[in-house]
Parts: structure tokens; C-alpha cells; sequence
């Protein structure tokens, strides 16, 4: 075909009719296009490395938070943004409402019983997440990854537990949360030295294994967001030519909160407000970061907290969205969280999602599309590659259990449906509960009694429909007695057969 485009151009030529002349040019043209189509196949473009992977966590941010949760009146243009670029899910849960229990989910698969961590470790804590426990970032690491680890980890503040030990290059940030320090909540250190936080230690802000500063006061609070992400910003810049994992872990909007002085009293929506268009500047920074490197196509970036909002604070505390109760709890309130996945050429964009996924599952799911091996001993989350894909009638999680204090099994969810068991709970519904402008409100508990609740048409779980549901009431204690025999329940005496132990730390 390409040769017979040829002849025809060449007889055209060789007419001088000049009515022929402007259309021998044409034909050439088309020849040219021809030629390269039929004799020389157009080649591909490079083919692209290994997906980059960026996890931004939130530190009790709650589900209402985000402006495209319906959080407000400040504004979140760049979270909105990426969830324009993404999906944003509906029913995204952590393993646990505290944070040191929360966070070693994420790292590791497990649901937090399944590997002995409970609560939120401080210096003194007597566990840390075992070495032995294979981390994102160390799966990651094998596969060729540069990894890094800005701003909280809380998952032991011993060199041994440390991030450099779990599998992460650098580590910049703190090793535990940011009210774990000697300073109250007016901002001045500790008087009565009868208060437990009155022995904390200083605040120290590490670089790998190094202390670099000492947080003193809320002032030094203020500027992590902002150095945090120029942090961030620089491990891109360095890490372009080479696949990388950056787990971007905030220590807003966790009580205290503070924002620089060029947030500070702009959202007009109080000091929280402030924070949160702060943090929404840090997700814009990151993004700009990477698109600026030319990574944005191969990059797939998580947005999500690793708990609710701790409501004993106020109005420095978030929005629970409708949820029942927030953090320290196992109603959805504590462990339900906004959640927003970007991987562009792969995710559609302003996809909503409702399927049922977790923490645990991000693991798995990173595993397998960057193609590093699993960790090799057991854990509880599952691919959820195809839901990412949007391939009809995936579903590969439907249910999920639901646990708090050390190890007891508060609730249990299948599909829509969530049975809550007998127990003592957090509560911030009595008077008091709540405080007001970084002071606390008083702790309070409350008897929680068995309850059904149909979550699709009850969200914030106020109506027991277990007397009109016993074959239902059935189905989940059949499952959720399959998780005590296997990772136990300290509300039944049940231990576990399949429980591995945390790291010692003292």
C-alpha cells in the first residue's frame, strides 16, 4: 500500500499542469503518513517504573473533616481536588481508635490483637511493634523502593523499634504524639508535679536516629505542618529517578493543635479552621511537588486519618460527620475516616466509593500492584486492587470486627449490618464531655448494651433492631466468635490461637 502512495505522488510530480501541483503536495503529505503507518509500527512510549506510593495520615482527623466530607465553614480546595482526581470512599475504617494501635495496622496488615499492640506507647510503654512484623515500608524497600517516613511514627521510641529498624531510609519527625510532653494545655509548662504529663519528657524531633530540636512551647507546635511538608517536597525532588514510598504522617489536627503565621487566624473559622487549611495547603504542596517532577501519572497518593476526632476537646476537635461518639471508641464515630485514593490512568476520577474497606488492606493492595512479595506470616487484609479498578461487583472484604482497650471485641460488621456486644465504653454524650479552646472535658464512660444497627440506613447507630433481626444477631456472633478463638476477646476470657507478641521495649 505504501509503495503503490508512493508512484501516484511521483506522477504527480512530473505533471506541470499546475491545477495537479497543490494536490501532489497533499498526496505527499498523506504518503509520508502512510509510510509511517504501514512500514514502520508507531512505537510506544517508555514503558513506567514501578508506581511511586505516598501515604498522607492525619492524626484524629475526623469524618466530616474534609471539606468534601462536608466539613466547613474553612475551606480544603487541594484534598477536594484530589478527591476530584480519585476515589473518595464512604466506608473506609481504621483497626482501632487510638493510634499507636491504628498505625501498626496500616504498617503491617494485622489487625493490631493479631500482633500485641494496643493504645497509644509513650516513652514508658513496655511494647513497640516487634521487628519481626514485616512493615509497607520494608516490602517496599526489597522491591527497590526509597523509603521515608516524615512526622509521627508512635510505634516505639527505643532505637531497636524505631523507623530506621522497620524498614524506612529516613525518618524526620516525632516518635510519639505531640501532647506527650510536659507542657499543659495553656501552653505553659507543668506545675503540679503530682499530673502524670508533668513527667513526660521534652518533646524532641528526631532525624533518623538522631535528636535535631526540642519542642519547648506551642509556637515550636505550630511550624511542623509547614516543615514537615518541605520535608516532603524535598524527598521528592531527590527520589525522582528512582521509585519511592513517602508515608507523610502529620501531627495535626491532634490536640495541640497550631498553625504558622501565615494560617493563623485567616479561615475565619477559629484556630481548628486554621489548621485544616494549613494541612490542606501541605496535601496542594505534595501534589504540586509531583506533578512539578513529572511523577504525578505514576504516583498513587492515600489520603486518610488513623482515627475520629477526639471530642473531649471541643472546638479543637473535629467533626465526626453524624457518626456516633469519635476516638476511644468502637462505635463508627472512632474508627470510620475520610479516605481519598489518586492513581491517575488507573482510578477514574470523582469516583464515590462505598465499599467496605480498611486500614489493613492498604498493605496487600500496595503489594500487589507494585509487585513486591507479601509479608510472609499471616495478616488480615485483603487486595483491594479491583475495587481501585472499578471492576464490576468486586467486593473482596464484607466484613470487618471491631476492637478497642487492649484486646476486647466490641463489635463485629458484615455488609451493611454491625451487632455492638455488652460492654463499657467512652462516651461524650454526658455533660461536660466536651471542652472548649485546647482544654479538655471530663472523662466518661457509659454501659453499652447489645445493639443491631443497619449502617446503611442508620449511620449514626441509634436504632437497636436485634429483636426484629435474630437470624441476623446470629450470623455475626457466629463470626465474630470465629475472631476470638483465632486472635481473642479479653471481654470473654477468649485468648488466641493465632497471636504473635509485640516487640519488648522494656
Amino acid at each position: 500500500m505504501a509503495d503503490k502512495c508512493k508512484s501516484i505522488v511521483l506522477k504527480r510530480l512530473r505533471m506541470k499542469n499546475k491545477f495537479f501541483y497543490p494536490l501532489t503536495i497533499t498526496v505527499l503529505i498523506v504518503s509520508v503518513i502512510l509510510s509511517v503507518s504501514y512500514k514502520k509500527p508507531l512505537t510506544e512510549s517508555p514503558k513506567q517504573g514501578p508506581p511511586n506510593v505516598v501515604i498522607i495520615f492525619m492524626d484524629d482527623m475526623g469524618y466530616g473533616d474534609p471539606e468534601c466530607y462536608g466539613g466547613g465553614p474553612y475551606h480544603t480546595p487541594n484534598i477536594n481536588a484530589l478527591a476530584m482526581e480519585g476515589m473518595r470512599f464512604t466506608n473506609f475504617y481504621d483497626a482501632q481508635a487510638v493510634c499507636s494501635a491504628s498505625r501498626s495496622a496500616l504498617m503491617t496488615g494485622c489487625y493490631p490483637t493479631r500482633i500485641g499492640m494496643s493504645g497509644a506507647l509513650d516513652q514508658n510503654s513496655k511494647i513497640a511493634l516487634n521487628p519481626d512484623e514485616e512493615t509497607i515500608a520494608e516490602i517496599l524497600k526489597a522491591k527497590g523502593y526509597k523509603t521515608s517516613i516524615i512526622g509521627k511514627w508512635h510505634l516505639g521510641c527505643k532505637p531497636p523499634f524505631m523507623p530506621l529498624q522497620q524498614g524506612f531510609d529516613e525518618f524526620f519527625g516525632l516518635p510519639y504524639s505531640n501532647d506527650m510532653w510536659p507542657v499543659g494545655y495553656d501552653g505553659k509548662p507543668w506545675k503540679d508535679s503530682s499530673f502524670w504529663r508533668a513527667h513526660y519528657p521534652k518533646l524532641p524531633l528526631y532525624d533518623g536516629n538522631k535528636v535535631v530540636k526540642i519542642l519547648n512551647n506551642l509556637d515550636d507546635q505550630a511550624e511542623l505542618t509547614t516543615i514537615y511538608t518541605e520535608r516532603a517536597v524535598q524527598f521528592i525532588q531527590d527520589n525522582k529517578s528512582h521509585p519511592f514510598f513517602l508515608y507523610l504522617a502529620h501531627a495535626m489536627v491532634h490536640v495541640p493543635i497550631g498553625a504558622s503565621a501565615k494560617f493563623k487566624g485567616k479561615s475565619g473559622a477559629g484556630l481548628f479552621g486554621d489548621v485544616m487549611e494549613e494541612v490542606d495547603w501541605s496535601v496542594g504542596e505534595v501534589m504540586k511537588a509531583l506533578k512539578e517532577n513529572g511523577l504525578a501519572k505514576n504516583t498513587i497518593v492515600m489520603f486518610s486519618s488513623d482515627n475520629g476526632p477526639w471530642l473531649t476537646f471541643g472546638n479543637h476537635a473535629g467533626s465526626a460527620g453524624g457518626l456516633r461518639e469519635g476516638k476511644g471508641t468502637a462505635w463508627d464515630g472512632g474508627l470510620k475516616v475520610p479516605c481519598i485514593i489518586s492513581w491517575p490512568g488507573k482510578v477514574k476520577p470523582g469516583v464515590i466509593c462505598n465499599n467496605l474497606i480498611t486500614t489493613m488492606d492498604i498493605l496487600p493492595t500496595i503489594a500487589n500492584i507494585c509487585k513486591a512479595k507479601p509479608p510472609v506470616k499471616k495478616i488480615d487484609g485483603v487486595v483491594v486492587t479491583d475495587v481501585l479498578l472499578g471492576k464490576p461487583n468486586a467486593n473482596p472484604r464484607d466484613e470487618f470486627i471491631y476492637y478497642y482497650d487492649q484486646n476486647n471485641l466490641k463489635a463485629v460488621r458484615k455488609g451493611d449490618w454491625k451487632l455492638v456486644f455488652p460492654c463499657i465504653s467512652q462516651t461524650y454524650r454526658k455533660p461536660g464531655c466536651t471542652g472548649k479552646d485546647g482544654f479538655p472535658g471530663k472523662y466518661a464512660s457509659d454501659s453499652v448494651k447489645t445493639g443491631l444497627y443497619n449502617l446503611f440506613r442508620d449511620p449514626g447507630e441509634e436504632r437497636d433492631l436485634k429483636d426484629q433481626y435474630p437470624e441476623i444477631v446470629e450470623q455475626l456472633t457466629a463470626i465474630a466468635d470465629k475472631y476470638r478463638k483465632e486472635i481473642g476477646d479479653g471481654l470473654t476470657n477468649t485468648v488466641g490461637t493465632e497471636v504473635r507478641p509485640a516487640g519488648k521495649a522494656n
